[in-house]
């Protein structure tokens, strides 16, 4: 089950259900099963908490996935800092909506088995979220 979780915030996703819809589409087209999925939006500061106790890195960021999956089943939590969202949206010229979906299936690739510390592998990642988005923004 793919759930949306509020830490520290006041901030709601407004089509929530369609967001969470298109997660369990882009685990579908990658070959995987949606197991228990928590998205968690949550503050700048504490982001960065876990960057620092989790993964020993001492900066923000934007998103944190954190993965249990289990074979093809897609497990895990993913941590989205609200704040650097809103600063990327800004920055990209995008609506708030747009990043944070982004961001969201950001993450779902990183369980899926996507990573992005070369550039030819960001590129990859950047197709796919271009991809899901416009098929998101063309759903509205």
């Amino acid at each position: 089950m793919i759930k949306l979780f509020y830490d520290n915030t006041g901030y709601r996703l407004r089509g929530s259900k369609k967001a969470l819809n298109l997660i369990q589409k882009v685990i579908r087209k990658e070959n995987r099963i949606s197991g228990d999925l928590n998205f968690i939006v949550t503050n700048k500061n504490r982001l960065r908490e876990v960057n620092i106790e989790f993964l020993k890195q001492d900066y923000f960021t934007d998103v944190i996935a954190f993965g249990y999956s289990d074979g093809k089943v897609i497990k895990g939590e993913i941590y989205m800092s609200l704040e650097t969202i809103k600063e990327n949206s800004v920055n990209y010229k995008v609506s708030l909506m747009n990043e944070m979906v982004r961001v969201m299936i950001h993450g779902t690739l990183h369980l899926c088995g996507y990573e992005d510390k070369r550039k030819s592998e960001r590129l990859i990642m950047r197709e796919k979220e271009n991809y899901w988005l416009d098929l998101f923004e063309k759903e509205k």
